[in-house]
């Protein structure tokens, strides 16, 4: 059978399957040799912004440490639906932790490594908002504060998903849970409360923290690979939104996640022992109501009668972290 010339028509952009590039200009996702730690056979639904973000930062971080890595996997969603016993669709050495301690699992499987002279194996702590904002937040802390050489990284998609999508200290405000149903004066998840996570780390003075979304694919690998460069704690909160728990359509899920950024409700920064040292400018700066409008747990708020105060709030929201990050890009 003849083979047909292939035509590519996306020459010089950075697409993350574009193979024209020069190899060390493509992303790790675009490149042959990727080690696809999370490989497929996983029962993620679909859509699943976990699960992207999860293999994005696994495959960069075991690229940057030699295929060199040790992930331990608190409680949720990533952990249950990527390994339904006797399966598994990790293909690196992998732990199962309680809810609450992967932060101090991690810890001991660093000085066990440590120890043993095993200082190129490096280790990699992960959970979702609930088990890192809420549940292992202590531990998390503590590894935090005796700067233990572990890259913790949180799949936030602010609610407890694998339970029934109850609110998280991560849940934005006005947003619809099980716990935070639409009714009352002020329906939905309550403003004034939750953890930014991030700003926490920051404030322990670890040598690395940095927020990522997975719709920037490029930022969230370099992150990871600064990461891994560094020794001691450091801290990645990757924005994974879930189709199931925000009431979204599954092929939104890249599409909500870069409105998250661009409307400034969630800022993409870096920083380094409690100081900012980048931010990742928005190129089109959007209201907040086309992030929101795409996601029923929000519908309460653009019914016959729309929530406009309540808009106006997350709106300010978002201005204020434009403000603070320096998220515009100087005309």
């Amino acid at each position: 059978m003849d083979k047909q010339p292939i035509k590519f028509y996306q020459t010089g952009t950075f697409t993350v399957g574009n193979r024209l590039l020069d190899p060390n200009q493509r992303s790790v996702q675009a490149n042959m040799t990727r080690t696809n730690s999370l490989n497929s056979g996983h029962r993620a639904c679909q859509g699943c912004g976990e699960a992207l973000g999860a293999r994005y930062a696994i495959d960069a971080a075991m690229r940057a440490a030699n295929n060199q890595v040790i992930a331990v996997n608190a409680t949720g969603c990533l952990e249950v639906f990527s390994t339904p016993y006797p399966e598994t669709s990790w293909q690196i050495p992998w732990l199962h932790s309680l809810f609450g301690n992967a932060g101090a699992v991690a810890t001991g499987v660093a000085a066990a490594m440590k120890v043993k002279g095993r200082r190129e194996v490096r280790v990699i702590a992960q959970g979702g908002d609930g088990g890192t904002t809420d549940i292992g937040f202590g531990c998390l802390s503590g590894m935090f504060e005796r700067n233990d050489d572990v890259l913790y990284i949180c799949y936030d998609n602010q609610a407890y998903m694998n339970t029934g999508v109850q609110r998280s200290s991560a849940t934005p405000p006005a947003a619809r849970t099980a716990t935070t149903m639409p009714l009352g004066e002020e329906p939905g998840a309550p403003f004034g409360q939750g953890k930014n996570v991030p700003l926490i780390a920051m404030a322990h003075g670890i040598p690395y923290v940095a927020t990522a979304s997975v719709a920037y694919l490029r930022d969230l690998e370099a992150k990871v690979r600064k990461a891994m460069s560094v020794r001691g704690a450091r801290y990645i909160h990757i924005l994974v939104p879930c189709p199931l728990g925000w009431g979204a359509a599954s092929q939104d899920t890249i599409r909500l996640a870069r409105l998250a950024v661009e409307t400034g409700v969630f800022p993409l920064f870096e920083a380094e022992y409690g100081e900012v040292t980048q931010s990742h400018k928005i190129r089109r700066r959007v209201p907040v109501e086309e992030y929101l409008k795409l996601q029923k747990r929000f519908a309460h708020l653009f019914g016959k009668q729309p929530a406009v105060e309540t808009i106006a709030r997350i709106q300010a929201i978002a201005d204020k972290n434009i403000r603070k990050f320096d998220l515009l890009e100087d005309r």
